[in-house]
This record gives structure tokens, C-alpha cells and sequence, in this order.
């Protein structure tokens, strides 16, 4: 496959739209948690284990099916789990029980993991001495997608019953579902002879053997951690401190245009310098963003400026640690991407899990406390597990 007439700037534009559209399904449940469980008639921890249910699936459809692309074909593997994930949306549109809900929750987690298909494919697609700007279009994506999610569902939801916006998801991912069948590029790739049982066997193994991947794997766990500690309790604290409703904490999610702006120049930079240096902007941005939090955030400009800090620090992490990944053993591609991103939605799933409890117990502070432990872990890892100081050696 000749890369440079395959990965065009069109195909990039549609692989980095489908990662944002497909992620775009974990997130939209975070600004309308006080509507759900007004709406099913419980507890905001309830909702929020809820919420974690989802990003725990997507925690397991990375380590369970991602490994998947370096198995199959992945256009056809792309097109089957997106398939998937627009039925699990159907089923969280109708779902009648909190219950039911959190089935369908968990199964939208499962499903949505194409973005995490798509993007060793687009690695692979590119020139190795372009590969971190190829991968900072699609992670622009990416977080469009994330942020994008967060204001349409807490628009939605103050102008419509909150069910809906899983049906608008369920219709965008139709037509994404078509595009892609059409546009997609083809994979050429040989088959490999290799088994389900053995690949999943193999992670651990790889783990054990790719010290750069051990970093990584700490590192995003943290700061997705981190950022979902803000984005699982931020509806809560606004109605709390301020009594805004959802389309304000969704509004706030458009300040993270931010991390998608300057995600191309962060793929820049890993390829010039060092992703170590970017690891560690990333970490920087990220306390800043919360020390910023804990003492003016009954500031309004306060909470402003922490967020396009907090996503500003998540970009640096995820754009810098995908580049490491994406550098390793391109045979095994899939499965170190897969290694990587379970980590990274389980940090998310834990943020999201704890700092609900936090919330419940402990408020605003408590909140915090919780992203502190997880940027203390962040810096731990990041000077015991160090970070390649180049990427182009190890291409």
C-alpha cells in the first residue's frame, strides 16, 4: 500500500470526523446526570456509577476488541462496531429503568471503539517522519468530538426530554455508518495467522516487554482520570454554587476548542522534540488547572480558565502518549493501542466513579482531593517510568 496516496488530506478529514462522531457517544450522558436522575427518580451517585458504566465498557471493548485489528480487516471492523454502538444508543433512547439504562450504558462503552481502531490504522497509513502530525489531526478529532458531545447533549436536555439525545447519536452514526462505507480506505494489509486466545494472551507480554508502553499506560490513566474528575461532577457543582442548568455545563465543554486548536502544533512538537516534554506540559496544565479549581472556583471565570487549562493538559497527554504507542512494534499495533487506551478509560472510569463519591460526601473539596491523588501518581510515573526522549530513533 502506497501510504502517502492513501492517507490524503480527505481521508485524515474523515477519520479524524468518525472519531469524533463515534467518542462523541461516551460523553453525552455527563452534563445531563442531574436530568437522569430526576427522570428515573434516583440518586446522583446512582447516575454517576452509571456514567462510570460506560466508560468501564469502553474500558473493556479496548482490551477485548481493539486487539481485534490486527487480526481482521480493519474497514470492515470499523463499520461492524460502529454498526453496534448505534443499536446500543436505540436501546439507551427507549430504555424504561434506570436498569436497563445502565445496561445500555455499559454496552455503549463496549461498542464504541472504532476511534481506537482508527487510529493505529491512520498510523499505519502514515509517512513515519509525519506520523505525530497525522495522529494530532485525528485526536483533534477526537476531542472535537468529546467536547462537541458534552454542549449538544446539555443543550438538548434543557429544551427536550434527555432521551433524545441519544436518538439524534443513534441517527448521526447512521449516516457516519454510510460515509464510511463509501469513503474509508481499503485495508490491504496481509492476513496474519494469528488466534483471538493468543493475541489476547500476548498483551500482557507486551506489557511486561515495552517499557515506553508501561509509561504511557500510566501517564493517560492519570490524566483522563483527572480531566473526568471535572466533567463527572461539574453539572452537580454548577447547580450547587451557581443553579445553572445543563445547557450551561455543556456550554462550558466548548471551551475546550482550545486542545483541539493547538492538537496539530502538540503533533509538531512530539516530532521536532521530545514527548517527554510535552508529557510533562501535559501534567503541568492539568494541576494548574486544578490548584485553579480548589481555591477560585466559586469564580466563574475561575472554573473557565481551569477548563481550557484541564483540556489543554488532557490534549499534551493524549496527542504525546499516542505518538509513543503508535512508535512501538507496528505488527502489534492494535493490541499496544489497545493496552494503552484500557488504561486510560479505566483512569477515566475510576475519576469518574470517585470523584461522584467525593461529591456526595465531600463537595467541592473533595473533588479535588480526588484529582490531586491521581496528578500525584501522574508525576510518580513520569520520573520513575521515563518517557523516550525521541521518537525518530524508535521508528
Amino acid at each position: 500500500m502506497n501510504s502517502e496516496k492513501e492517507l490524503s488530506g480527505k481521508t485524515v478529514l474523515l477519520m479524524a470526523i468518525a472519531a469524533g462522531v463515534i467518542v462523541a457517544n461516551l460523553n453525552y450522558i455527563q452534563p445531563i446526570e442531574g436530568l437522569i436522575a430526576a427522570s428515573f427518580q434516583v440518586s446522583k451517585a446512582t447516575v454517576g456509577v452509571v456514567a462510570m458504566l460506560t466508560q468501564l465498557g469502553y474500558a473493556f471493548g479496548l482490551l477485548l476488541i481493539v486487539p481485534l485489528g490486527d487480526i481482521f480487516n480493519r474497514y470492515h471492523l470499523i463499520q461492524v462496531m460502529s454498526a453496534l454502538s448505534i443499536i446500543a444508543l436505540l436501546v439507551a433512547f427507549w430504555a424504561p429503568t434506570v436498569t436497563i439504562f445502565g445496561i445500555a450504558s455499559l454496552l455503549i462503552g463496549i461498542t464504541s471503539v472504532a476511534p481506537q481502531i482508527i487510529i493505529p490504522y491512520a498510523a499505519s497509513l502514515a509517512p513515519a517522519l509525519h506520523q505525530g502530525k497525522v495522529l494530532g489531526n485525528v485526536l483533534s478529532g477526537l476531542l472535537t468530538g468529546i467536547l462537541l458531545s458534552r454542549s449538544v447533549s446539555g443543550l438538548l436536555g434543557s429544551v427536550m426530554r434527555w432521551q433524545y439525545v441519544y436518538l439524534i447519536a443513534a441517527a448521526a452514526g447512521i449516516i457516519l455508518l454510510l460515509i464510511l462505507h463509501r469513503y474509508l480506505p481499503r485495508d490491504l494489509r496481509a492476513q496474519q495467522d494469528l488466534r483471538y486466545g493468543r493475541v489476547l494472551g500476548s498483551l500482557p507480554r507486551l506489557l511486561r516487554q515495552e517499557k515506553y508502553l508501561q509509561g504511557a499506560a500510566i501517564n493517560g490513566f492519570c490524566l483522563f482520570g483527572v480531566s473526568n474528575v471535572l466533567w463527572s461532577t461539574l453539572a452537580f457543582y454548577l447547580a450547587d454554587q451557581y443553579h445553572f442548568g445543563s445547557n450551561v455545563a455543556g456550554l462550558l465543554g466548548l471551551l475546550g476548542i482550545t486542545g483541539v486548536l493547538f492538537a496539530s502544533v502538540i503533533g509538531r512538537l512530539v516530532d521536532r522534540y521530545s514527548p517527554r516534554i510535552t508529557i510533562g506540559l501535559g501534567i503541568t496544565f492539568s494541576a494548574v488547572a486544578f490548584l485553579i479549581f480548589a481555591s477560585l472556583g466559586h469564580f466563574f471565570i475561575g472554573l473557565m480558565v481551569g477548563i481550557v487549562l484541564l483540556d489543554l493538559g488532557t490534549q499534551f497527554g493524549q496527542v504525546s502518549n499516542q505518538a509513543i504507542v503508535q512508535s512501538l512494534n507496528r505488527e502489534a499495533s492494535s493490541r499496544n493501542n489497545s493496552i494503552f487506551m484500557f488504561s486510560y478509560f479505566l483512569g477515566g472510569a475510576l475519576g469518574t466513579w470517585f470523584s461522584t463519591l467525593a461529591w456526595s460526601h465531600f463537595g467541592w473539596t473533595g473533588v479535588c482531593s480526588v484529582a490531586a491523588l491521581f496528578l500525584v501518581i501522574a508525576v510518580l510515573g513520569h520520573f520513575i517510568l521515563r518517557e523516550p526522549k525521541q521518537l525518530r530513533s524508535m521508528q
